[in-house]
């Protein structure tokens, strides 16, 4: 394992300073990057210093630092992951062998294709989410959004390392390009669809976080199973980061269901729109909206290239060694949905086929544990409802269920139907427009906006009215 090098002008446990090539070409790249942070990051409180998690090493402890940084000061480092000493490959054709520390020729392309789109995602979000610090409803949300944004770019970070140091001139445009395309270019968008549509309010942010950023989770998962090593490893670092973006979600959507519950019981009533708050039916449809956009990032139910991907060691599936299967999948059968104009159903398919559904699956599963606890917290509350996931057919726009009505419960209707009823089961303009007057910017250390409850907790054993951002 490299020593990490923590003073470098790029931090890096990767020798950059063994390789002057690589190391002027990674510094000759921040001048960009840095331009695009100034233009298209943070467009508020981006230079007051934020009590930041900076990551200085790769170890199971004291991998990071907690400290106030002017964001624009921020130490973007690459990181990988210990090596595992012997690693094998786990699945597809060149299952148990030695893992690759370099690209395979034949797998260049297939590979470079996956580091760019999952590079992609990573500056897209912060683009999305770039004036939502003007509305942050306290200086601990605040915080924690600026959080996910420079760990975002130190993902972008970790992708255009591995675009530079092993895919050449076509690396290195690649890596160019990241920073050419913006969210929601009319010209140049970002390459998924659902990094293209806007985070306006705080409520998206949360939902975003929770559900969207859990897409990431198992892709990233996914490439950590890779044969290609580094890839493997950076992945494995980037999920330690990752974990809090979820966080962040599952925890905000939860202090918004406390919120409205508090409101309900102060004014007995079920509508506490009057009173500042957002109820639970609008709460519903933000989940409906989120769960489907992001059910649309693992594609369609089958897929030749994610088989691909498969056989040829790039892309295993979640937790693939865990998994009490051959590892090859092309003797191996399941069932994927089937949308017909006849209806719902289902046909066989080989496992090798279905990884699209199967990882899609997982995630789903992964989804219900935050439903699950915002619903603990309606039973406690004595609330007769209850939040669901919409049906994995429900305002899709990729795979079988494209151009078909699906209701939330899984009935498919006419287009008349749908239209008759879409504003019970997604958010309305109206609805859009009252959490919208909500976005107020709270920044007094320990107070929060009306329709959101205070944290359980603050960050790093700090209170809650710790000021997490210095103003």
């Amino acid at each position: 394992m490299t020593t990490v090098d923590i003073d470098a002008k790029i931090p890096n446990n990767v020798g950059l300073a063994d390789d002057r090539r690589l190391q002027r070409a990674l510094e000759g790249w921040l001048p960009k990057y840095l331009r695009w942070w100034e233009e298209l990051g943070p467009a508020a409180f981006k230079d007051n210093p934020v009590y930041l998690r900076t990551a200085i090493d790769v170890g199971r402890e004291g991998w990071a630092n907690f400290d106030h940084v002017s964001m624009p000061d921020y130490r973007w480092g690459i990181f990988l992951a210990e090596p595992e000493p012997d690693r094998k490959i786990a699945f597809g054709d060149h299952k148990g062998d030695d893992v690759w520390q370099d690209v395979p020729g034949e797998y260049r392309a297939d590979l470079r294709r996956l580091i760019v789109v999952q590079g992609d995602t990573e500056p897209a979000s912060v683009e999305q989410q770039r004036h939502l610090s003007k509305t942050a409803p306290s200086l601990y949300d605040m915080r924690n959004l600026f959080q996910v944004n420079v760990e975002e770019g130190r993902h972008l970070w970790a992708m255009v390392y591995l675009l530079h140091r092993y895919f050449g001139r076509d690396g290195r445009d690649e890596a160019d390009e990241m920073l050419e395309r913006h969210s929601g270019d009319a010209d140049n968008p970002r390459i998924l669809g659902a990094f293209n549509e806007e985070t306006p309010d705080w409520l998206s942010f949360y939902m975003f976080t929770y559900f969207t950023d859990r897409d990431g989770k198992y892709q990233l998962a996914s490439l950590r199973e890779s044969a290609f090593d580094p890839l493997s490893r950076t992945c494995d670092f980037m999920l330690k980061e990752e974990a809090h973006h979820m966080f962040v979600g599952a925890t905000g959507v939860g202090r918004v269901v406390q919120r409205t519950l508090e409101l309900m019981r102060e004014h007995d009533t079920d509508d506490v729109h009057p009173y500042g708050g957002i109820n639970l039916d609008v709460l519903q449809k933000y989940i409906n909206f989120h769960f489907s956009v992001s059910l649309d990032l693992f594609g369609a139910e089958t897929s030749t290239n994610a088989a691909n991907y498969f056989a040829a060691g790039l892309k295993g599936r979640f937790q693939e060694e865990k998994r009490d299967d051959d590892h090859l999948l092309k003797t191996a059968y399941r069932h994927v949905p089937e949308a017909t104009d006849e209806g719902i159903g289902a046909r066989e398919v080989t496992q090798l086929a279905a990884l699209n559904e199967t990882l899609r699956e997982d995630y789903a599963v992964d989804c219900q544990k935050g439903v699950d606890r915002w619903n603990r917290a309606l039973a406690e509350a004595g609330v007769d409802r209850q939040f669901a996931l919409p049906h994995v057919g429900f305002h899709r726009n990729v795979g079988t269920f494209r151009g078909r009505h699906v209701t939330p419960d899984g009935r498919m209707i006419s287009d008349v139907e749908w239209h008759a009823n879409v504003s019970d089961w997604l958010p309305t303009d109206a609805d859009k427009a009252h959490v919208k007057s909500l976005q107020h910017g709270v920044t007094e250390p320990g107070k929060m906006a009306g329709w959101v409850a205070p944290p359980s907790t603050g960050i790093h054993q700090k209170p809650v009215d710790f000021e997490y951002v210095k103003l």
